[in-house]
């Protein structure tokens, strides 16, 4: 039986929060790094996460990977917001700082084109204090299937 959420199909914030709950509920990866889910709207996501000391390097900073993971999370889940499934066609990060144990990152992602297939979505990624740790942007492409519309299949799974 499907036990995805079925929002109103005419209000697009309640389709992209129920976006949002289908994908936290399968992202294991996310959820291990203790992200959370901030805010999600059409089109927009924050989440956030908080610099674990296994996440710091040699240097005793958090810098490259676990931020690109976060700012690369919040761009999918501001992707996905339409119930359209969508993937990363190509992205690009700059970091300008590093993170340090116990900063609390916040990663907001928004869209700033969506065409067609096509989406390019910016997100920005700063520390407690509000300094910018990090600048992503991500080029979205939309592939076949929803998130939220069960699979018709007689399958009898």
């Amino acid at each position: 039986m499907d036990t995805r959420p079925t929002p109103s199909r005419t209000d697009p914030l309640e389709i992209a929060q129920a976006c949002a709950e289908t994908m936290w509920a399968e992202d294991r990866a996310s959820q291990g790094l203790g992200m959370a889910v901030e805010r999600i709207s059409p089109g927009e996501a924050i989440l956030t996460m908080t610099i674990r000391a296994e996440m710091t390097n040699g240097h005793g900073i958090c810098h490259g990977g676990f931020i690109f993971t976060l700012a690369d999370s919040a761009f999918a889940f501001a992707c996905n917001t339409y119930d359209q499934r969508t993937v990363a066609q190509h992205c690009a990060v700059t970091f300008l700082q590093p993170g340090r144990r116990g900063d609390t990152l916040k990663a907001h992602a928004v869209e700033r084109n969506r065409s067609g297939r096509s989406g390019i979505y910016d997100v920005t990624v700063r520390n407690g204090k509000g300094e910018i740790v990090a600048e992503f942007r991500g080029h979205s492409r939309t592939i076949s299937g929803t998130l939220l519309t069960p699979k018709n299949d007689n399958s009898g799974q």
